[in-house]
């Protein structure tokens, strides 16, 4: 399948956002925006309209799980990848409450992520890298 997904990356980590960011591209992935903040994230959400959302949980202002519930809000149907660095239980919290909220979990993930797992990820959401293969 020959389809450019569309990738929104959102981390306050700049070098966690990115390394994302260089691993998607590097897996054939080009149709990426990366934002720092939820509240930039949701900006672009109307525009840019994302197929997948990789999400970190733990943000200042408005965290991972105030943003999914701020997406959800907005009807997004795409998938999403929550990402972070707390424990295990809290991220399968976050991943429970997300799709309470109606949102598809592609995946519920430590940090860092391996460029393997992320590609397993990105398949699994519906998307070929344009034009190659792993």
């Amino acid at each position: 399948m020959n389809y450019a997904l569309r990738i929104l990356l959102l981390d306050d980590d700049a070098f966690m956002l990115d390394m994302l960011s260089d691993m998607i591209a590097g897996l054939g992935y080009a149709n990426v925006h990366a934002a720092t903040d939820a509240r930039s994230a949701l900006k672009v959400l109307p525009t840019f309209k994302p197929d997948l959302l990789v999400c970190d949980l733990s943000m200042p202002e408005m965290d991972g799980i105030e943003f999914l519930r701020a997406v959800a809000e907005r009807g997004f149907a795409g998938g999403v990848i929550l990402l972070s660095g707390m424990d295990s239980g809290i991220l399968r919290a976050a991943e429970t409450l997300a799709m309470a909220q109606g949102l598809t979990i592609v995946g519920a993930c430590s940090k860092p992520l391996s460029r393997a797992a992320l590609a397993d990820l990105l398949e699994v959401a519906g998307g070929s890298p344009a034009g190659g293969t792993r």
